[in-house]
């Protein structure tokens, strides 16, 4: 028996490996990796819905992916894997499916998978890999780039090939019994906890505005609002941009709002 027979999915799990480390080619302001996840699902989807009569399916399963989503991309396989299981869960048994779900478990996973992906792969194996490389190389030695570069892959290439597998074995192994067993209600109402504590840390890591305004020598103005709300004007703001964007404001307008607007503030002495 040939190895594809053994494992008729390892072409899912290259493509996730390949999309994984492309999706930092395309960026934006609003929705940050979207568009690069979207290359790496839209294959599948276009696998799933190959009729005529599915194309309104296919454009919803496209819109699905162009939310929000920035992760480490060694980790985002794993999402990657698991998501493409959910839409082949949703594409056959779509009145046991709920599709919010796979944007919900997309978005409580980037958060923590960041974290780790980061850490491990920014914070350790890249300053354990040029530190020695930079060392050999201080001395003249040809393996110093190529230690360096060795050290970066082999761990980058594991994590992303097998997270991508694991994470789709794991989504076809397991999601029929939660949807079968009622559990995905709770994983889903667990997942939407979660989303909304990312997107929370997101708007207060992200946005960084204070006001230096006082008045006498003890009234500190930003002082006062962290006693009430930490972080409360980026809240604010964001809460502004999430009501214009209702108001169908266009991404050039909020930017520019953004832009004129901080430096107007800041010239009055409002925000700093």
């Amino acid at each position: 028996m040939s190895k594809k027979q053994k494992d008729p999915n390892r072409w899912n799990y290259w493509r996730f490996f390949w999309s994984s480390w492309a999706i930092q080619a395309s960026w934006n302001y609003e929705r940050q990796m979207n568009m690069g996840y979207l290359f790496g699902m839209a294959p599948i989807i276009d696998k799933l819905y190959k009729k005529p009569e599915d194309i309104e399916k296919k454009k919803e399963a496209y819109r699905r992916h162009m939310q929000l989503f920035n992760c480490t991309p060694q980790t985002t396989s794993f999402i990657m894997g698991l998501t493409a299981s959910m839409e082949e869960q949703y594409y056959e048994n779509p009145e046991k499916t709920n599709p919010d779900a796979i944007n919900g478990i997309k978005t409580s996973l980037m958060g923590p998978l960041s974290g780790i992906g980061d850490s491990f792969f920014q914070g350790t194996i890249r300053v354990i890999a040029f530190g020695l490389g930079i060392s050999l190389a201080k001395q003249g030695s040809i393996l110093g780039p190529i230690l360096a570069m060795l050290i970066s892959f082999i761990p980058a290439f594991l994590v992303t090939y097998y997270g991508g597998k694991i994470g789709y074995n794991t989504g076809n192994r397991y999601l029929t019994r939660l949807y079968e067993g009622g559990l995905m209600k709770v994983v889903m109402y667990i997942t939407s906890v979660i989303g909304l504590m990312v997107i929370g840390a997101m708007v207060a890591s992200l946005i960084g505005l204070t006001t230096p305004v006082k008045y006498g020598k003890n009234f500190v103005l930003q002082d006062t609002l962290d006693s009430i709300i930490p972080q409360l004007l980026p809240l604010l703001a964001t809460f502004i941009m999430y009501w214009l964007i209702k108001k169908n404001v266009k991404t050039g307008w909020l930017l520019t709002i953004c832009i004129v607007g901080g430096i107007v503030l800041s010239a009055l002495g409002i925000l700093s």
